[in-house]
C-alpha cells in the first residue's frame, strides 16, 4: 500500500520505541514537572515538529548528506548539545517570578507557550541522532522497487503521531502529580533548577555520544 510494507509490524515496533524512555521523553517530563501542563504540551508539539522536520529532510536526502559528512554531523551535534546546556543553565540561574510558571497567567499563554515550543523544536532538530534513526528505521518498511518519498513521509507521520499521543498522556499524568508541589513558589524554583540540571545532563550525553 503506497509503497509501504509490513505496516502492522512498523506500527507495533514504533509504539514500543515510543514508550521506551529517551532524551525527548526526559526533556518533556522535565518541562512538565518544572513548569506545568501547558509547558509540557508545548514541548511535545515542538519535539513532534522537529521529528517531522527530520522526516522531510530524510525523504529529501538531506539527512543522508549530513550523516555522510563527519564534519557536518559533529557540527550539528555540538550545536544541539550547547543549546541544551544553555537552556539548562538558564533554568538554574534565572529565578522566575510566579507568573512565569503559572500556566493560567496571560503572560505564560502569550509568550511562554511559543517560546517553549520553539526551544523544543530546536533541541530536536539539532540532534543528529534523530536523523540517523529516520534513515535506519523507516526504510526497512518501504518497498525496494516502489517510490521512496511518499512512503517515507507517511511512515514518519504515523510514527510522530503515535509518539505525540503517548507523550501527551505522559504530560497529563506528570502535571497532575506535580501540580501541588509546583504551587509552592520555593518548590517551583527548585523544580526549575532540577529540570535545568537534567537538560545539562542531556546536552552532555549528546556531546559525548560517538
Amino acid at each position: 500500500m503506497l509503497g509501504i510494507q509490513s505496516l502492522s509490524v512498523f506500527v507495533t515496533a514504533g509504539l514500543l520505541l515510543n514508550v521506551t524512555p529517551g532524551p525527548d521523553t526526559l526533556y518533556i517530563l522535565g518541562r512538565t514537572v518544572a513548569q506545568g501542563r501547558r509547558a509540557g504540551v508545548a514541548s511535545v508539539l515542538g519535539i513532534s515538529s522537529g521529528c517531522l522536520v527530520h522526516t522531510i529532510a530524510a525523504a529529501a536526502g538531506l539527512s543522508a548528506i549530513l550523516v555522510a559528512s563527519t564534519w557536518g554531523f559533529a557540527c550539528v551535534k555540538w550545536l544541539g548539545a550547547a543549546y541544551l546546556m544553555y537552556l539548562g543553565a538558564r533554568m538554574i540561574v534565572v529565578r522566575q517570578p510566579p507568573a512565569a510558571v503559572d500556566e493560567r497567567s496571560p503572560r505564560f499563554r502569550a509568550e511562554g507557550f511559543a517560546a517553549i515550543y520553539r526551544q523544543a523544536v530546536l533541541t530536536n532538530v539539532l540532534n543528529p541522532k534523530v536523523a540517523l534513526f529516520s534513515l535506519a528505521f523507516l526504510p526497512q518498511f518501504i518497498e525496494p522497487a516502489g517510490p521512496k518519498v511518499v512512503p517515507f513521509l507517511l511512515l514518519g507521520g504515523i510514527f510522530t503521531f503515535n509518539g505525540t499521543l503517548w507523550c501527551l498522556v505522559l504530560v497529563f499524568f506528570a502535571a497532575q502529580l506535580s501540580a501541588a508541589v509546583r504551587r509552592s513558589g520555593g518548590a517551583s524554583v527548585w523544580m526549575n533548577r532540577a529540570a535545568g540540571v537534567l537538560f545539562i545532563g542531556l546536552g552532555a550525553r549528546l556531546a559525548l555520544n560517538r
